[in-house]
């Protein structure tokens, strides 16, 4: 096919087609997890924010609530992704700038102030500091008296990719996927309902790496953490039904569809003959799609609205359960609200006024599309291979090779930009003279000032006492190597700070 744009009869004679790929909802689920897909119930529109105070970010939540967002995805700042309270020296010029700063169960309650949680789902994209962060939730939900088991949502949780592409680790490898996995066995054993794990691709393509390693590595990485799961006991077909991916949609929009529905074959193969699954829901692939924030450009910003479109449209036909649509202006700054609105209103004209949720899989039989499928599956097959030949993901990670694959692969598509082989409009070929001024979003500086001044008054009304007990505890079973969940739960009812967590943890495992 590389040589000529069309199929010939030898070709399409090529293209078997198993009953999965005839028939969506059936194994291995190429065309659709779901027989019914959208023509039953729409993704969710999952739009990310998170800026400023607690009190900022809850004011965005209900307004994107009113304009029709159904659920709601919460962006954490860097102090709280790397377990520092808004006080600590390393926290100085970063509380709440590419994120809400969120240190106690108190500043948790604010974000989500007047929120229904238990009738909407909420993700948070949190990681190293994953257990902290759900232990406030769980917290006030009890408060609330809602019970656990009424709880949806997703945690991110994907340590392992924080090492290799995005950076936000705390603790060394071994220990902080240790304490993910505490996280995951406490979730899929007291919180039903809940996502403990976005198995995430996003970040690795956002990295560099190339729509054939992102399905490769999200997936090797998802293999440890059921590995890890099925050690410590737990069944693999409540794993599978409980367990979430995060794929990036970019410009090449045959592509990526292609890429979702190859995701979908492969995971269903990886846990019926890799872990005995025999219940077809374990095997379902799950997803969130987020559009790709490193194809937004700077140069003529409005453009990234029509990027975003045709991304948001490959992504609803690759099949996505939920979607973010990025807002116009995020190569510059955070959104407006003007912006984040015309990123929400993207999705709804798509589920509500093209007719492409009527029909699944509408592309499925496509003699283009079941090729680029089977040719990326076979890739990824060939690099899963080579990835379990040296030692796994986790083992690779530390050897540094995941790095080394995605750098190459960035240098090499960098390199196409630069010499004008790979065209961007507005950025290499028709480029405005005349820059478009658009409006920046900028964060009010006295933020930081609140949420110390907040701090040092928690800290004044709490029980000193039985927050040291609940630390020393806490400390304890970090020693013994116990699951951490109920002792990070019990030092957020007893008044510690996510500063405080982070650093008794971090007294025994060290900090990396």
């Amino acid at each position: 096919m590389k040589d000529k744009n069309y199929f010939t009869d030898e070709d399409l004679k090529n293209l078997k087609f198993l009953e999965g790929d005839m028939y969506p909802g059936k194994y291995p689920f190429t065309r659709a997890i779901y027989p019914e897909m959208y023509t039953r119930k729409l993704w969710t529109m999952r739009q990310y924010s998170g800026f400023g105070t607690p009190e900022e970010t809850n004011e965005r939540f209900q307004k994107m609530i009113k304009e029709g967002q159904t659920g709601l995805s919460l962006a954490l700042d860097l102090p709280t992704q790397l377990g520092y309270d808004p006080d600590h020296t390393l926290s100085k010029g970063e509380v709440g700038k590419v994120g809400v700063s969120v240190w106690s169960k108190e500043s948790m309650e604010r974000v989500l102030h007047n929120i229904e949680i238990g009738e909407i789902s909420l993700s948070m994209t949190i990681n190293a500091t994953a257990g902290i962060l759900f232990a406030f939730y769980l917290s006030i939900a009890e408060e609330k008296n809602i019970p656990w088991e009424n709880l949806r949502g997703t945690l991110q949780n994907d340590i392992l990719k924080e090492f290799a592409a995005r950076g936000n680790y705390i603790f060394p490898v071994k220990e902080s996927v240790k304490l993910a996995l505490d996280v995951m066995e406490f979730s899929l054993k007291n919180v039903p309902k809940f996502y403990p794990v976005s198995v995430s691709g996003y970040h690795y393509r956002e990295k560099g790496a190339s729509a054939v390693q992102e399905l490769a590595f999200t997936i090797a990485d998802a293999i440890e953490y059921v590995k890890g799961l099925s050690e410590r006991g737990i069944e693999p077909e409540l794993i599978g039904r409980r367990i979430s991916f995060f794929f990036a949609s970019h410009n090449n929009f045959f592509e990526e569809i292609a890429k979702f529905r190859a995701a979908r074959r492969i995971w269903a193969t990886v846990m019926r003959e890799k872990f005995n699954v025999k219940e077809e829901k374990a095997m379902h692939l799950r997803f969130h799609t987020q559009t790709a924030g490193s194809t937004l450009q700077a140069q003529d910003p409005m453009l990234n609205i029509i990027r975003v479109a045709y991304q948001a449209l490959s992504a609803v036909l690759g099949g996505t359960q939920s979607l973010h649509t990025n807002s116009y202006d995020e190569a510059l700054s955070l959104p407006t609200e003007e912006s984040a609105l015309i990123a929400l209103r993207t999705q709804q004209i798509l589920a509500y006024e093209t007719g492409i949720p009527d029909i699944t899989d509408p592309l499925g039989g496509s003699y283009y599309i079941e090729k680029l499928t089977r040719e990326i599956e076979g890739k990824v097959w060939d690099l899963l291979n080579k990835i379990e030949e040296m030692g796994g993901a986790a083992r690779c990670i530390e050897k540094g090779l995941f790095q080394k694959w995605i750098e190459e692969n960035a240098y090499k598509e960098q390199k196409e930009i630069e010499e004008g082989n790979k065209k961007i409009v507005g950025v290499n070929v028709f480029k405005r003279e005349e820059k478009k001024k658009i409006k920046i979003f900028k964060i009010k500086s006295k933020g930081e000032k609140e949420e110390i001044k907040r701090l040092k008054e928690f800290k004044k009304k709490r029980d000193t006492e039985k927050a040291k007990q609940a630390l020393s505890e806490l400390r304890d079973a970090v020693k013994e190597n116990e699951n951490l969940m109920k002792f990070i739960i019990n030092c957020v009812k007893s008044g510690c700070t996510l500063g405080e967590i982070t650093y008794e943890i971090e007294k025994i495992w060290g900090r990396v």
